[in-house]
């Protein structure tokens, strides 16, 4: 599968953005999908996680509350909806995806196989 993140900016905080990543390729469906952000001189870190169904949702503690994943299989796309915008969320935001099974490591970069080629997320104060 390949993905393509989009809808990264420039924003103040408090404000919001809505983040989506395309898929083509295989059955998108056949992915649990996340969102993972590398602010600079940092490590990538866990944002958000669903499931192939979108049944299931997950989220880091520092996101929970202001930040919405979602999906729609139809689309081959996968959302995320963030308001409440802090400074400290400047980064890129990298969608990914994974066929593996083992949702358990769905907050770990090493469970996803494939990655899009992130987006910048500013935030202002």
């Amino acid at each position: 599968v390949q993905l393509q993140a989009s809808g990264g900016g420039l924003v103040q905080a408090g404000g919001s953005l809505k983040l989506s990543c395309a898929a083509s390729g295989r059955a998108f469906s056949s992915y649990n999908m996340g969102w993972f952000r590398q602010a600079p001189g940092k490590e990538r870190e866990f944002v958000a996680a669903i499931t192939k169904t979108g049944g299931i949702t997950y989220y880091a503690d520092s996101v929970k509350g202001r930040f919405t994943i979602s999906r729609d299989n139809a689309k081959n796309t996968v959302y995320l909806q963030m308001n409440s915008l802090k400074p400290e969320d400047t980064a890129v935001f990298y969608c990914a995806a994974t066929d593996r099974t083992g949702w358990g490591a769905r907050a770990t970069t090493r469970l996803y196989d494939y990655w899009g080629q992130g987006t910048l997320v500013t935030v202002s104060s």
